[in-house]
């Protein structure tokens, strides 16, 4: 099975209340090989939410509220589900401050991105799970 970020199916579980349709994994689910899950939903935060970004080692949201402890839970909540269902491959959403593989946006709120990952792709990878961005797809199958 493997762990996929719920947007990504089409699932309009978005900070601006949309989604991020990905036929390629769509299709997986479809053909029963996948399980979503919305980190930030699981950590507790609603659909639609104010946009956040790391900072240092925080994630605030851009009224400078500090959601480090709801990114914390859904990684958290994340692992939990990877455990139970024996994923050992993710597929998450490049750039999200839960689920950047390779990239994040910087803390500014410019749109401009950086080297880095998201609070629940570091942490499936801290606990062997190998994780790929949906641009990477066909490295999973």
């Amino acid at each position: 099975m493997i762990l996929v970020s719920a947007c990504l199916l089409g699932i309009n579980c978005r900070y601006d209340g949309g989604n991020n349709l990905n036929e390629k994994v769509l299709k997986l689910f479809l053909e029963g090989k996948a399980i979503p899950v919305c980190p930030e939903q699981l950590g507790g935060l609603s659909t639609p939410r104010v946009p956040a970004e790391i900072i240092g080692d925080k994630v605030l949201d851009k009224n400078g509220k500090d959601v480090t402890a709801n990114f914390e839970k859904g990684a958290l909540e994340t692992l939990r589900i990877a455990r139970l269902l024996k994923c050992e491959v993710a597929i998450l959403k490049e750039n999200s401050p839960s689920c950047g593989v390779h990239y994040v946006y910087d803390g500014t709120f410019s749109n401009k991105k950086i080297e880095g990952m998201g609070k629940t792709c570091e942490l499936l990878i801290k606990n062997g799970i190998k994780v790929y961005s949906e641009n990477e797809i066909k490295k999973t199958t």
